[in-house]
């Protein structure tokens, strides 16, 4: 299991950089990242979340089998909308409503380096754009107003 990394941590906020090979290091951390998302009730989780600034994501939406993106890029993206409450697991306690293409296409890698393309709809489309801003140093809560997110800021800085 690979620990959370939370708000205010810098790799948060880097653009991560491509994997070159995926090789054991990279599938045992995939296997971690399972672990955690699991074992912290999530149902998506990027690499720079468990600390490591790798193109990676893995989601598990309801109803869905766990899938691994691995160097994904998002092919196209609906111009249907829908505005849903989202979380965070490296940003405990807040939710907000953000706004997200319902329907998606991707293409990405799987952990035995097959490339694959996905069209997905739903919650599944929404936890990808989530974990795939997470790649892009994009948090959910930069989606917000301005002034809900001042007060969550200042409400995360009293947790430390």
């Amino acid at each position: 299991m690979r620990s959370i990394t939370y708000y205010g941590e810098p790799v948060l906020r880097e653009i991560a950089t491509k994997v070159e090979d995926i090789n054991e290091e990279i599938v045992a951390l995939i296997e971690e990242m399972a672990v955690s998302m699991e074992e912290n009730n999530g149902i998506g989780l990027a690499a720079p979340q468990v600390g490591v600034s790798k193109t990676l994501f893995i989601t598990h939406a309801p109803n869905d089998k766990l899938r691994v993106f691995i160097n994904p890029e998002i092919l196209s993206t609906s111009p249907e909308t829908c505005l849903y409450e989202e979380g965070c697991l490296s940003v405990p306690g807040v939710y907000g409503k953000v706004k997200r293409s319902e329907k998606i296409s991707i293409q990405a890698y799987d952990q035995r380096g097959k490339v694959f393309k996905l069209d997905a709809d739903g919650m599944l489309a929404r936890v990808i754009q989530h974990e795939y801003d997470h790649l892009k140093g994009k948090l959910f809560i930069d989606y917000l107003p301005e002034k809900k997110v001042a007060k969550i800021i200042k409400k995360l800085q009293n947790q430390k």
